[in-house]
């Protein structure tokens, strides 16, 4: 799957992209990540990307010249799919990374700076994202959630896919409690059905656990789970 990351920093991602699971796909060329810096494309002699806005106001605007010019520059690949990142998009959750990972193999992502972006830009998009209901100093931090989001789940990358099925949002519901070695630390016990080695109480006790979770700590999802599943 191909990312193309528009920035003007393209040096935060040098890490991340070098790090971890991420650095292993891309590696592996699971994916791969080419990042084009608007500053590029700019035709002044002070390469200018922003300016004050319309009517005034606080703060300034990046311009929509050099981000159609990068984006254009860009090849098109089918399933393609254009993103700005911004905080009026939609919430990012697992069912988009999935949406992404298994209907696109190109992804394009631009990141916001300043106070943010002329309006005219999204005559490019086809989606706009958001991470949450917060305001940040860069689209580069919610670009790099939606990328580590969506190539987590691209085959491959993670060891044992079958983990991915059993991991928190997958089923609409949280994770379970999960214990590993001392049984007792402190004085605090693993359950005893984990120690059974009964399998099929096990497997019951696990979502028993995910459903409490579920209703304590998120009741947003769960009313949503409740729905879905008709219980």
């Amino acid at each position: 799957m191909r990312f193309d990351i528009v920035t003007l920093f393209p040096d935060f991602f040098d890490s991340p992209l070098s790090s971890g699971l991420l650095g292993k796909a891309i590696a592996k060329q699971i994916a791969t990540v080419h990042l084009v810096n608007p500053r590029d494309f700019t035709t002044d002699k002070h390469h200018k990307v922003d300016d004050e806005p319309y009517g005034g106001g606080v703060g300034m605007l990046m311009k929509p010249e050099p981000i159609f010019a990068a984006v254009e520059s860009l090849p098109v690949l089918p399933q393609r799919q254009v993103i700005l990142l911004t905080p009026q998009g939609q919430t990012m959750n697992q069912r988009l990374f999935q949406e992404l990972a298994l209907g696109f193999n190109q992804l394009v992502l631009i990141c916001g700076h300043y106070e943010g972006i002329d309006e005219r830009v999204l005559h490019l998009v086809d989606r706009e994202v958001s991470l949450g209901d917060f305001v940040l100093t860069c689209g580069e931090i919610p670009a790099l959630t939606l990328l580590n989001g969506v190539i987590r789940l691209l085959p491959g990358t993670v060891g044992k896919e079958e983990s991915l099925k059993l991991e928190s949002f997958e089923a609409g519901l949280l994770d379970y409690p999960q214990y590993t070695r001392p049984a007792d630390f402190r004085g605090w016990k693993v359950p005893d059905v984990l120690l059974s080695g009964n399998h099929q109480a096990i497997a019951q006790w696990r979502k028993e656990q995910q459903i409490q979770r579920t209703r304590d700590r998120r009741p947003d999802l769960w009313e949503v789970w409740v729905k879905e599943c008709g219980e």
